[in-house]
């Protein structure tokens, strides 16, 4: 063997070494031999095959460093757009600068995107890659809890919130995150909550207890049997969350056939259908936020809002959206205010935040525009704060005159010139002109019901 090669087994030795022993990884390029770092672009890309399944990416360099870790729906969709023209309009200047210095990709295939949304947590946890720190403040990620009771509760917190485990109201038996994106993990929770039916941090009100039991959500705790069966789902729910879903399998598998042979038939059928669920998870709502989220990529999302009503009666609030400055008429939404039957804007306002932000399904705006002064202004400003929103979220309002023409712009200059003047003006239009249509037809049904 030649000097050269055995120097360049010696290196690629080195480079695996860095990279976790129990992953599957596919190498995208390596150059051992350059002097300076090789960029990577589209014509390397040519050359490889990248699965459409869903996973997780590495970006990483010659010395087997992990600069960023990202999950994908669709690895070869993900992978292909971080070497888009548009790349720093889609990604920013920081993941630009990262994949710059990366002169390696390499994959991890999952069996869902569940799966992929829980291995990226995991891994960005073990590795701390530099460019995903910096992308986000870890005290604002979501971590999933699970409680130290008889009968635990699995919840979710910010990272600020527990930040101090020991000013906490419960005692905690598992922390598992960082979670990066809110609106994932909530829609990951309810994917696994129906596969292991678990308390929830609301659990222990009889009446939510019972609308829960009713839906098979919420799992038997009146017996010492159903506290050992239930202690064994947390577990469960534990190592699943530390991407052990292999491990999980063999032990249901075990339990079921343990509980059919002591003819346990109705609980060992459970079991079998809880293995059938992890077997083929169905995540499509998960699939679906993560096409909408690299919609917002590559258009900012902008929810704009507004109360419309007669007097106080058939007070209605709406939320319009763009992407980019084209209106998206499919995702207008339209509240019948339940918290007021007077002229209360900032209540009706407030409300309106309210529910629409309890929809965890809809995709988060980069940009919340309000229709009115300070008072609607500061009606959004305080509920973003209160909800750790204010950081993620842009927020503006539009000032009208007594004609109800726009007369300014209320907000920070930089978030006015980044989403354009003409944008925020459309938005505002577009929630007016919804609001007031919806009012007149609202105001029609009840002369006409008089």
């Amino acid at each position: 063997m030649s000097s050269v090669t055995l120097l360049f087994v010696i290196i690629i030795i080195f480079v695996y070494s860095k990279i976790p022993d129990e992953r599957s990884l596919v190498k995208l390029r390596f150059t051992p031999f350059t002097d300076t770092l090789s960029i990577m672009t589209k014509d390397d890309l040519a050359t490889i095959k990248l699965p459409d399944k869903p996973g997780v990416y590495f970006f990483t360099k010659d010395t087997g460093e992990i600069l960023y870790i990202g999950k994908a729906t669709s690895l070869k969709g993900r992978v292909r757009s971080y070497f888009g023209d548009d790349l720093i309009a889609t990604r920013g200047p920081l993941l630009v600068d990262m994949v710059t210095k990366s002169d390696t990709i390499t994959w991890q295939e999952t069996d869902s995107v569940l799966e992929a949304l829980i291995l990226e947590s995991e891994l960005i946890k073990r590795h701390q890659p530099p460019y995903n720190s910096r992308e986000k403040d870890d005290k604002s990620y979501w971590y999933v809890v699970i409680t130290k009771e008889d009968f635990p509760r699995v919840f979710l917190e910010r990272g600020n919130n527990i930040k101090h485990t020991d000013k906490l109201s419960y005692k905690t038996k598992g922390i598992y995150g960082p979670y990066p994106q809110g609106n994932a993990i909530k829609q990951a929770l309810k994917i696994i909550r129906k596969i292991f039916p678990f308390r929830v941090k609301k659990s222990g009100n009889k009446h939510h207890d019972r609308f829960y039991e009713q839906l098979g959500l919420v799992p038997d705790t009146e017996t010492s049997e159903a506290r050992t069966n239930y202690q064994r789902l947390i577990r469960h729910v534990g190592l699943f969350l530390q991407g052990k879903k292999k491990r999980v399998l063999k032990e249901i598998e075990k339990d079921m056939n343990v509980a059919a042979k002591s003819e346990q038939f109705e609980y060992a059928t459970i079991l079998r259908n809880r293995i059938r669920a992890l077997q083929h998870i169905n995540d499509v709502s998960l699939m679906k936020n993560d096409l909408l989220n690299e919609v917002g990529k590559s258009q900012s999302r902008i929810e704009a809002y507004d109360v419309a009503h007669m007097s106080g009666k058939s007070m209605t609030g709406v939320m319009t959206v763009l992407h980019g400055t084209t209106p998206d008429t499919a995702e207008y939404r339209q509240f019948s205010i339940r918290s007021t039957d007077t002229s209360n804007d900032p209540l009706a306002l407030g409300e309106v935040l309210i529910r629409r932000f309890k929809h965890t399904e809809w995709p988060l705006p980069q940009l919340i525009v309000m229709d009115g002064g300070k008072i609607q202004y500061n009606v959004a400003e305080r509920f973003l704060k209160a909800h750790n929103l204010e950081e993620s979220i842009d927020l503006v309002s539009v000032v009208k005159d007594e004609k109800h023409k726009p007369k300014d712009i209320l907000g920070n200059a930089e978030v006015i010139k980044k989403y354009t003047k003409e944008a925020i003006l459309v938005a505002n239009s577009e929630a007016h002109r919804f609001s007031i249509k919806l009012l007149r037809q609202k105001e029609r049904k009840r002369v006409l019901n008089t």
